[in-house]
């Protein structure tokens, strides 16, 4: 199957603690549990979260190698952005807050003007775009 429009995207991160992690993506932004592993101390195993909505064409992985911890280096541009075509909820940002994120102004001001950006525990950053998006 060549790569195209209905091949399913992964995105991988290293994560400190998948707890807080989970607390952030699933109580706070609601995305579900698709697959978690927890190391069991033999030689290159690793935790992981996968995240994401059924159905979607991409999920969230965080992963944690408790032998060998990769500390997580985002960037101001490391970004994940959710367009969710409408104002952001404030109750959501709340929940978001309330579950280990951290609103943070946008490096690029464009993210300000057009939604509400949210630290997450490991650092990186989530928008929440006012804006819808198509990519046709």
């Amino acid at each position: 199957m060549p790569a195209d429009a209905t091949a399913h995207v992964r995105i991988a991160r290293p994560s400190r603690d998948l707890g807080a992690a989970e607390q952030f993506w699933i109580s706070g932004l609601g995305l579900d549990v698709l697959y978690q592993h927890a190391a069991d101390g033999t030689p290159n195993d690793h935790s992981l979260l996968m995240v994401g909505w059924p159905g979607a064409g991409w999920h969230l992985e965080l992963v944690h190698d408790p032998a060998a911890t990769v500390d997580p280096q985002p960037t101001p541009e490391d970004l994940l952005v959710v367009y969710l075509g409408e104002p952001v909820p404030a109750s959501l940002v709340e929940r978001l807050e309330r579950h280990g994120g951290k609103r943070v102004p946008a490096h690029n001001p464009y993210w300000d003007t057009w939604g509400v950006t949210l630290q997450d525990p490991d650092g990186y950053l989530l928008v929440l775009s006012t804006r819808d998006w198509s990519n046709s």
